[in-house]
């Protein structure tokens, strides 16, 4: 019987052919954990007894929600992680020195891999799975067993095949893409399934597209995204140096799909997905219709502060001015994405403009520092969820767009096409 890409990379590391729904202990090539969560995997990691990690150069931890500490509080959480690196001499350990949102600095190190199984204590681990690689988020504690034994226990999942086809019009993007899937399917659609992003359109899509989508495949309820190794793949990871070899696979003709979903994307618009859910999606044309004032536009997280994002916000940014009355937040994924997109001369113009460009940090996006909204303020944002008081008060609201969108919406005031701007 044919298998999904997904139950091959189970089978390639369980080292016998598993299919959907069969629970296993596989090993894991990389963890990862934040300065939020990891506390309280290295709580439980002690508390067991362990002295010594199981697969050290598969763990690996990553100060972004906080970081620089925004209080006394953050700078003790973070002291907990510090201090653990240091005890046991970790070899991936980032903060200030060499920073970075999880889940942008881990594909540029080249510490995931194509065939990789993958697990972090944040919800957005499944970002990874642009690579070719199962990659889910668990519980903390779920982290200290994999921290004290090297694997874990897996339920291995169904799969959704969704199927794009047709060539995306300029400003539509991979966020778009999957805010139409969520849209189509729910935030309950594909509940502990693998989202396989296959089709004609993926060829068009480039790896900072194929991170975004399967980056929010987890706000369809899903457990991971993923998309098959190509030749795009191959060119993103030609420069890295990989901490292991990858493991290519690809599904079989005859595998088994609980659903097939098929999307023409060829007229699909820019889709805004309005409060307080990412499955209210409406078209660029109807929100521009609802002409949304807003009082923020941030354009980052990690879904959406790449390189490409801030190239598209410094395309649409050159030569004016953002709004009096709204604030542009830009916040880059990594240092490294930082710098190139100094040299481009990206950052010049969005300081120009009148956008404020942050240190690489989740903080914006879970409502933590670096942009949190006031009482009934309105933002347009490139981050994941819009729920009640995710970036702030419980009385704001967050509209998710892609970056056109945001950088379009912070000259205009209000949310409009990037197209007719």
């Amino acid at each position: 019987m044919g298998q999904t890409i997904t139950e091959k990379i189970f089978s390639q590391h369980v080292g016998r052919e598993v299919y959907a729904g069969e629970i296993v202990r596989s090993p894991i090539d990389m963890v990862i954990g934040n300065d939020i969560t990891t506390p309280i995997s290295i709580h439980a990691f002690e508390a067991s007894g362990a002295t010594k990690l199981a697969n050290p150069d598969g763990f690996c931890i990553v100060l972004d929600h906080f970081i620089p500490a925004k209080d006394i509080a953050s700078a003790n959480q973070a002291r907990i992680s510090r201090d653990f690196a240091k005890k046991y001499n970790m070899k991936h350990f980032f903060d200030e020195k060499d920073m970075g949102i999880e889940h942008a600095l881990l594909p540029e190190k080249g510490l995931v891999v194509p065939g990789d199984v993958i697990i972090g204590a944040d919800s957005h681990t499944c970002t990874h799975g642009a690579l070719g690689a199962f990659s889910t988020g668990m519980g903390s504690t779920d982290l200290a067993f994999a921290m004290i034994t090297g694997g874990n226990w897996f339920k291995v999942p169904e799969s959704i095949k969704v199927v794009f086809s047709g060539k995306p019009r300029p400003y539509v993007s991979g966020k778009d893409l999957i805010l139409e899937v969520i849209r189509l399917i729910g935030v309950d659609g594909a509940l502990y399934q693998t989202l396989e992003f296959t089709g004609s359109t993926i060829e068009h899509l480039s790896m900072d597209d194929r991170f975004s989508l399967c980056n929010m495949a987890i706000e369809a309820g899903a457990k991971s995204g993923i998309v098959a190794h190509d030749a795009i793949t191959e060119a993103f990871l030609a420069d890295k140096t990989l901490a292991r070899s990858a493991k290519i696979h690809y599904s079989d003709p005859d595998a088994k799909y609980v659903r097939i979903l098929e999307i023409d994307v060829a007229n699909l618009e820019p889709v805004i997905a309005y409060p307080f859910l990412p499955s209210k999606g409406h078209s660029i044309s109807q929100a521009a219709t609802d002409r949304i004032k807003i009082d923020q536009s941030f354009i980052g997280s990690c879904t959406n502060g790449r390189l490409s994002d801030l190239k598209v916000a410094a395309e649409i940014l050159e030569g004016k001015k953002v709004h009096p009355d709204v604030r542009l937040i830009v916040t880059p994924g990594t240092q490294r994405i930082l710098r190139e997109a100094n040299k481009a001369g990206y950052i010049d113009i969005i300081v120009d403009a009148g956008g404020v460009v942050s240190n690489p940090t989740c903080g914006a996006c879970l409502g933590g520092y670096m942009g949190i909204l006031g009482d009934n303020e309105v933002a347009v944002s490139t981050t994941n969820r819009n729920f009640v008081g995710r970036m702030g008060s419980r009385s704001s609201k967050v509209y998710l767009a892609n970056s056109a969108v945001a950088a379009a919406s912070a000259i205009a005031g209000y949310i409009v096409d990037p197209s007719k701007a």
